[in-house]
């Protein structure tokens, strides 16, 4: 009785993160890459494309048609993650849930004048300097602050 507990309560205050894909939208080269923020739908904060996986898609082309719905980006993915962070994204109940988000880098980028959301979003390329300090999660600021031909 006592471990059912356990585990029901443990299961509502100790939920594992909730698997969400990003796309870091890159353009230029060395010292001058800069990386395509846009701001989020509810506090209007900077963020990169986010999203759900999708049946069907593996998480970098998932990430991908993120990258297109959000921000009008066309470009050529990165088969694997370039890393991953975690952030509390607001459910509309009100709740807190806490997502891991695998980064992939899109690089080659192109941008759409209409795109699913433009009506929606705003969206802006900061050097990468510049875009770590405009983000408010420090694992994706530090993913960017660490770019490198090498990690490309």
């Amino acid at each position: 009785m006592i471990g059912l507990l356990y585990r029901t309560l443990r299961s509502l205050f100790f939920r594992p993160p909730i698997l969400q894909v990003g796309a870091l939208c890159l353009r230029g080269e060395g010292a001058a890459t800069e990386v395509l923020l846009i701001r989020s739908l509810d506090s209007n904060r900077w963020i990169i494309p986010k999203g759900w996986p999708m049946r069907g898609q593996s998480l970098a082309e998932a990430a991908a048609i993120e990258a297109w719905e959000e921000a009008g980006v066309r470009g050529t993915i990165a088969d694997r993650p370039i890393g991953s962070y975690v952030y509390g994204k607001r459910r509309g109940s009100g709740v807190k849930q806490k997502c891991a988000v695998q980064v992939f880098v899109i690089e080659g980028v192109t941008l759409a004048k209409d795109y699913p959301e433009a009506a929606m979003r705003y969206r802006k390329w900061f050097p990468t300097a510049l875009a770590a300090k405009k983000l408010g999660e420090p694992e994706l600021k530090r993913l960017i602050e660490a770019l490198s031909p090498e990690m490309r």
